[in-house]
């Protein structure tokens, strides 16, 4: 390495170099990746202004058909100017996709279900934002440090068809009292119907610990014959031949208002249920980090709130007044009384492996 120099520098002139190096380091142009814990935190009306120069937000899992996402986009780019484009993909696909690119990222912000909120952060993807709505977040909808956050939640409920089932079900002890069938949904894949096997279990006395209630529920209706082996689909459903469903509310109210609310009906059941949700995660290498701030804002204020409503997903602030014909879309609060959140993800999370093989050994073997 060439230096110029032919004898030691003097002590004065290396701390003279220190500084000016630390003063150039200092004035660096910063990403938004969070890198530099020295940085000072911006007034939301100062990432307003850096998102609006930043002029663009690309997303991923979060595409304009789910929980009408396409509404936000649409105010993003009328109240902000901000450009939007979105690959969907699963929660664990974003993960991946913000690891692989973290030397050339193309994404700002992704929406994944809560149990890959921690997962996220223990892979370092993640940079934090809280927003000005933070203290109206339920504890065990957020990260402590804003890794992660939920903008809405979900509940296991019934989806029935009222021209096959008289008395639709309004409680598990309906369900397991009556002669129809029920469809679960791919129980060793989707997390949809492991979350169905634990309401259940909920229900009962259990948790996400102890499965054993839930396996217990819904083997005994095995054996009876009345788990039907279908995809809990659309399509399915449409066909007319599935009585009940396991869904998430969100999904259930969609599906009814599409086949027809005369002829479907959408049940939290009374004993209890389990509360879910999904979480935006904010790429630490975003190449847009104040217009992901500045969206993550958005979809937890009031107007975000109500978009998401409009799609029939919940919104997480409960303050939020929702208009009166986007409050029709959804079901009284008053039906949730007995639906919980889960206590501890990372236990849900061990307990979820082995659901597969359980599922396989208990109640698939008595279905034909």
């Amino acid at each position: 390495m060439k230096t110029g120099f032919k004898k030691p520098l003097s002590v004065g002139l290396i701390l003279m170099l220190l500084t000016t190096l630390i003063a150039a380091c200092g004035g660096a142009k910063n990403n938004g990746n969070s890198e530099n814990p020295a940085a000072p935190e911006l007034t939301l009306s100062e990432i307003e202004a850096k998102a609006k120069e930043e002029g663009s937000v690309v997303s991923v899992g979060m595409p304009d058909s789910w929980a009408n996402w396409k509404d936000t986009w649409a105010d993003m780019q009328s109240k902000y100017g901000l450009s939007h484009t979105d690959t969907d993909m699963s929660s664990a696909e974003e993960i991946a996709k913000f690891d692989a690119e973290k030397d050339k990222p193309t994404a700002d912000i992704g929406d994944v279900g809560i149990a890959f909120g921690p997962v996220a952060v223990e892979k370092g993807v993640t940079q934090p934002y809280k927003t000005s709505y933070w203290d109206e977040i339920p504890d065990w909808a957020k990260d402590n440090d804003g890794h992660w956050l939920l903008g809405y939640q979900g509940t296991i409920a019934f989806l029935t068809n009222k021209k096959l089932v008289a008395n639709p079900p309004k409680s598990w002890e309906d369900l397991k009292n009556g002669n129809y069938k029920i469809v679960t949904g791919d129980v060793t894949k989707a997390a949809q119907a492991q979350m169905a096997v634990l309401a259940a279990a909920m229900a009962f006395g259990g948790d996400e610990s102890n499965l054993e209630p839930g396996l217990a529920f819904f083997e005994d209706l095995a054996k009876n014959g009345r788990i039907a082996n279908v995809e809990a689909s659309l399509a399915n459903i449409e066909k007319g031949e599935v009585e009940v469903t396991l869904l998430w509310d969100f999904n259930a109210l969609n599906y009814r208002d599409q086949l027809g609310k005369d002829q479907y009906e959408v049940t939290i059941p009374k004993e209890g249920s389990v509360v879910s949700g999904y979480a935006t995660i904010i790429n630490k290498y975003a190449p847009h980090p104040n217009a992901a701030k500045l969206t993550r804002e958005y979809i937890l204020s009031d107007a975000g709130q109500i978009n998401l409503a409009k799609g029939y997903a919940r919104p997480i602030r409960d303050s939020v007044e929702l208009p009166a014909d986007v409050a029709a879309k959804l079901l009284p609060k008053e039906e949730y009384a007995n639906a919980k959140p889960v206590d501890d993800y990372k236990v849900w999370e061990e307990t979820a492996k082995g659901i597969p093989q359980q599922w396989q050994d208990r109640i698939l073997v008595h279905i034909n």
